[in-house]
């Protein structure tokens, strides 16, 4: 199973594009800086993409 779910994101977003496009461009922000909003340990993906949806869950991440 995906966390965190993909259903709840979308509540968040509204689109799949944009959930997309904004998870993609932070788990990049990730791999290059390694800067990440919450502590290592509260994140349950290894992955940096799954690092940005869980931030993006937790309203970490806003669109301008």
């Amino acid at each position: 199973m995906i966390y965190p779910s993909i259903d709840k994101l979308l509540n968040q977003m509204g689109s799949k594009y944009l959930l997309v496009n904004i998870a993609s461009k932070r788990a990049k922000e990730i791999k290059e800086t390694g800067h990440l909003q919450m502590k290592e340990n509260e994140y349950i993906s290894k992955k940096e993409i799954g690092k940005a949806l869980e931030e993006i869950k937790e309203n970490l991440i806003h669109i301008k």
